[in-house]
């Protein structure tokens, strides 16, 4: 059984960077056709993709969070991790990380409600306040 188990700050200043890891357990992140992907949810608001990395390395990102965001992996450690710059009280979140084997859903989960990922991390709550 694959588990998501996300961390964070919690609390971050405006224009700092934040640092999330999500730790994987039950399968490995290099393992074939599976997708890694991090989304929040603001209060009161839907979900937002902010991007995924594939088993096979690669890595994609919602346009308007791209030219700041990396979403990157430690094999080793089966552990992804999501970095974001400049951060902005509008970052205000739950950071979820999740996972399916299946691309199309882990691009249009936020938007086609009748989409549902395999697997989700509980989330972690990041609040960006000065």
């Amino acid at each position: 059984q694959v588990q998501l188990q996300e961390s964070g700050p919690g609390l971050v200043k405006p224009s700092q960077i934040l640092s999330l890891t999500c730790a994987v357990s039950g399968r490995s992140l290099t393992a074939d056709h599976y997708y890694w992907s991090w989304i929040r949810q603001p209060p009161g608001k839907g979900l937002e993709w902010i991007g995924y990395i594939a088993y096979y390395g690669s890595t994609h990102y919602n346009p308007s969070l791209k030219s700041r965001t990396s979403i990157s992996r430690d094999n080793a450690m089966n552990t992804m991790y999501l970095q974001m710059n400049s951060l902005k009280p509008e970052d205000t979140a739950v950071y979820y990380c999740a996972a399916d084997p299946i691309l199309h859903n882990i691009v249009v989960v936020t938007t086609d409600k009748d989409i549902s990922l395999e697997v989700w991390g509980q989330g972690t709550l990041v609040t960006v306040s000065s």
